[in-house]
């Protein structure tokens, strides 16, 4: 890292490990959040939080926010240093800075939210969390980081390069909102507003034509039947924070499983269709 230091503007090095660090949490984030569902941000609190459903998708979506204002940081601190005229460097160099930063945010996630903290464990339903654990951060952060030592050095400039991973990183964290435009999901899960009463949120939900499948101990996180765009203006008139099928806004919510097959979601209950 040496050599690093003495060939980059401090601008670049500190741009390139917020934009890798930021990936490494994007990749976190969609894969074991979103998509796989194996845990979120704060699985590991004790309930009532450790099982408030609405809770933990706030949770998560401030996580990636924050993300996202890491990877903005990065691409502007890139931005100014060639202004300035500094030298952008190669794509060994750039490779090697971003792959830092991509490995230490695991290496921070395992070692501070997973075992100091206990906030949560890679797969949070398993027999073995900490073989999950292991394994996770061997290949996303050690592995890394080995490459950081083994990778070719490459002369020349790399606009290229630069452009192609700073497009994957802001990009990862636009696909942390867009969870309609990928998971097809045949659900959506609405947010109401904290304090509306129950048979209000209800009528909304009939009023927008929806059939209830179940709604969580709190009383504020609803499922049903995939709405119609008429039926997301309807919810949301009638108070609907967020709708899980608005495309971009609805974040993490997008991609909510109302099976419940990941242990957070032990809250919910049906509802029966008469109600």
């Amino acid at each position: 890292m040496d050599a690093i230091a003495e060939t980059f503007d401090r601008r670049i090095r500190a741009g390139w490990l917020l934009l890798g660090f930021a990936l490494g949490g994007f990749l976190d984030g969609i894969v074991l959040h979103q998509i796989l569902q194996w845990h979120h941000l704060l699985s590991g609190l004790a309930d009532p939080a450790g099982s408030n459903l609405r809770f933990q998708i706030m949770a998560d979506g401030l996580f990636h926010l924050f993300m996202y204002v890491l990877a903005v940081a990065g691409a502007v601190l890139l931005v100014a240093a060639r202004a300035a005229g500094a030298r952008p460097g190669t794509t060994t160099e750039i490779l090697r800075v971003a792959l830092v930063g991509f490995g230490v945010w695991h290496i921070f996630d395992a070692v501070l939210f997973h075992w100091l903290l206990g906030l949560h464990r890679i797969k949070m339903n398993s027999d073995m969390p900490l073989a999950w654990d292991m394994a996770w951060l061997v290949i996303f952060g050690i592995v890394p980081l080995l490459m950081v030592v083994v990778l070719p050095n490459r002369g020349g400039p790399a606009r290229g390069a630069s452009a192609a991973l700073t497009s994957i990183v802001l990009l990862a964290g636009l696909a942390a909102g867009a969870g309609p435009l990928f998971n097809g999901a045949a659900n959506s899960v609405i947010v109401f507003r904290g304090g509306m009463e129950p048979a209000t949120m209800m009528r909304a939900i009939q009023v927008a034509d929806a059939r209830l499948k179940w709604v969580d101990g709190s009383g504020t996180v609803w499922a049903v039947d995939r709405v119609s765009w008429r039926g997301l203006v309807i919810l949301y008139v009638r108070g609907a924070l967020v709708v899980s099928t608005t495309p971009i806004i609805a974040g993490c919510l997008a991609w909510t499983d109302p099976a419940g097959a990941s242990p957070d979601f032990r809250s919910l209950r049906a509802i029966p269709d008469s109600l």
